[in-house]
């Protein structure tokens, strides 16, 4: 009698945990299905919940118009309980379990099945099955016959792998478009078939894709799915899929890929007693290698816009301003966003051209993209800021952004609307950087020390009887005094015209940027951040042409800048070393192999190019 009170008071302590466990978890109710399925076949659909009491399960229409139901729905509950750290934690699953047969061939999008735990109603995620018409070789031999299983050699590998048929395993490349413009992207797939028994695959091998800007799909869940290939009901398994982006025009070929599998074949060895199997089993090694592609890139036609820079696909753009009013030396952010799908990776910031009186900064961007088989999507956003230090009236004109629609074939640009600003003078007291550009709008401020220090060594006294006045110190003063002068005014002439040149102050400071933006560079290149330190190379290249040549960063192609360096007559051998070593920055931040030597041998190359280039352009 006491023994059956302590059993029943421990059930009770049981079930009060697990209860209040489920009122904690939040219920799930999950159901899994294969994906796919061979006509005639029968296979299990589940649909677990983590609750003990569920309670009316009713199946999707689609699975119970489609498939005959042989067996279920069966359920079963179990239950888990472990303590960790002295903390308990329980769990419980009510599983609903049917056996199903297609009734014919298609692809099935389930809608989710529901189930009822007290008075609420649940939904479970939805499916998609394939049913995949039957082997064409086991309908031949009258129904489920599988492929023959080649026979291996013994000890003799490469004369069992020799055995083993192209047809019963492979692996395929296959391409989403075989023609496509310049910068369009397109996936790339490489796909393990196969009949036989697979292992393992090891020794994958790929092609670098030269002429291509490459993005890998991440594979998360690799598994085998059935797939129907001429005929054959396939195990296929991805081994990589990468978007590409062609980088030239014409007929680029896609190398072959190389995996090494390991099947497992029988032997002919008989078996030594009743009791082993009638035949023994090894595993043989067999090199697949996927057929090259050629890919027929087109170049983008004619008529590119002004504000083109390069971005193929499909995008949408929206700014914002974080203000329309404010006051001298407060600054002022444009925030620019281009969203869609495409080179959304590689495309320049379009150009914001604020009045002439700003202090402008590098924009900050901030790329959020997702590479998946539905190529690159995602969003780039851009903040722009400046500094207005003259009070007045502006306007920041409207923000242009081309792109090629690969769907219309066709140009498109995009325009944001343009924003008024109203700047009021500044707070006298407020600090800021002395900015002086030689007008009158608004007085200039010196930001010093106010009280300066008390000369402490020996001090000469002068006698109030001496005649300064006429004398010969008095005369040379006077001179120094003019003659400082005129050497000032010639001075300050002089500086204003310079400064009121921009393409004159842009051009000198060039170096200056250049070599702020490759210190950067020599910092990641010391820190193994391969792919940051082409980008910064690449900043630095570009925004040194472009200060040098006076061209905004929207406006520099690969040919305008050719076209720009001949005019201020530097040789084709300069020339083409800088377009060399951007093309080299624009492969190499995709490239699969980088090394530290290429890294250090670029990074010299730049600054030697840079070098040349003052010495040639003098200004």
């Amino acid at each position: 009698m006491i023994m059956k009170k302590f059993v029943l008071f421990i059930f009770l302590i049981m079930s009060a945990v697990f209860g209040m466990q489920l009122k904690a978890d939040e219920v799930t109710f999950k159901a899994s299905a294969p994906p796919a399925v061979v006509m005639g076949s029968q296979f299990k659909v589940e649909f677990v919940a983590n609750v003990h009491n569920a309670t009316d399960l009713r199946l999707p229409p689609v699975l119970t118009e489609n498939f005959d139901l042989l067996m279920g729905p069966s359920v079963a509950t179990s239950r888990s309980m472990s303590f960790v750290n002295g903390k308990s934690t329980s769990s419980v699953a009510t599983t609903y379990t049917c056996i199903m047969m297609p009734k014919k061939e298609g692809t099935f999008e389930l809608e989710p099945a529901t189930i009822k735990i007290g008075n609420s109603e649940y939904k479970s995620n939805s499916l998609t099955i394939k049913v995949l018409p039957q082997d064409q070789a086991s309908q031949a031999q009258g129904g489920g016959a599988q492929p023959q299983q080649p026979q291996g050699g013994g000890a003799n590998d490469q004369a069992a792998s020799s055995n083993i048929s192209g047809e019963n395993i492979f692996i395929r490349m296959i391409v989403s478009d075989r023609s496509v413009y310049e910068q369009e992207g397109f996936l790339v797939t490489f796909k393990l078939y196969s009949l036989l028994d697979l292992v393992n695959i090891d020794n994958a091998k790929f092609p670098e894709f030269e002429g291509f800007l490459a993005q890998d799909v991440e594979l998360n869940d690799r598994q085998l799915v059935l797939e129907n290939y001429n005929g054959r009901n396939y195990q296929t398994l991805l081994l990589k899929q990468t978007v590409l982006y062609p980088q030239r025009s014409g007929k680029i070929e896609i190398g072959k890929g190389m995996v090494r599998a390991i099947i497992r074949v029988r032997s002919q060895e008989r078996r030594r007693s009743f009791f082993d199997s009638f035949f023994d089993y090894q595993d043989v090694a067999k090199e697949l290698l996927s057929q090259p592609v050629t890919i027929d890139v087109k170049p983008l036609p004619s008529g590119k816009p002004a504000s083109f820079s390069g971005a193929v696909g499909n995008y949408t753009m929206s700014s914002t301003i974080n203000r329309t009013e404010l006051k001298a030396n407060e600054a002022v952010t444009v925030k620019l966003t281009i969203k869609g799908n495409g080179n959304i990776k590689l495309i320049k910031n379009p150009e914001v051209k604020f009045p002439n009186d700003f202090e402008i900064y590098d924009p900050k961007v901030d790329p959020n993209i997702h590479v998946s088989a539905a190529g690159a999507s995602g969003t780039k956003t851009i903040e722009y800021m400046a500094i207005p230090r003259y009070a007045g009236d502006f306007e920041i004109p409207a923000i242009d952004f081309s792109y090629f629609d690969t769907k219309t074939g066709a140009y498109k640009t995009l325009s944001t609307e343009p924003y008024k600003l109203h700047v009021e003078k500044g707070e006298e007291g407020s600090e800021a950087p002395v900015i002086s550009n030689f007008t009158n709008r608004e007085n200039v401020k010196f930001l010093g020390k106010d009280i300066h220090y008390i000369k402490v060594n020996q001090v000469h006294f002068v006698s109030n009887k001496e005649i300064f006045f006429g004398s010969f110190l008095y005369v040379m003063a006077y001179l120094m005094i003019t003659v400082l002068f005129i050497v000032f005014f010639i001075i300050y002439r002089k500086q204003v015209k310079e400064n009121s040149n921009i393409a004159l102050v842009r051009t000198r400071k060039a170096n200056k940027t250049a070599v702020k933006r490759l210190k950067q560079a020599e910092k990641l290149l010391k820190e193994n951040k391969d792919e940051a330190f082409y980008e910064e190379v690449l900043r630095a290249l570009w925004g040194y042409l472009s200060d040098k040549l006076n061209m905004p960063q929207s406006e520099l192609t690969k040919e305008n800048v050719a076209a720009e360096l001949t005019r201020y007559g530097v040789d084709e051998t300069l020339s083409g070393e800088f377009l060399e070593i951007i093309n080299t920055c624009e492969f190499a931040r995709y490239a699969p192999i980088r090394t530290s030597e290429t890294m250090d041998k670029l990074f010299a190359e730049t600054i030697g190019a840079i070098g040349k280039m003052e010495s040639t352009i003098k200004k």
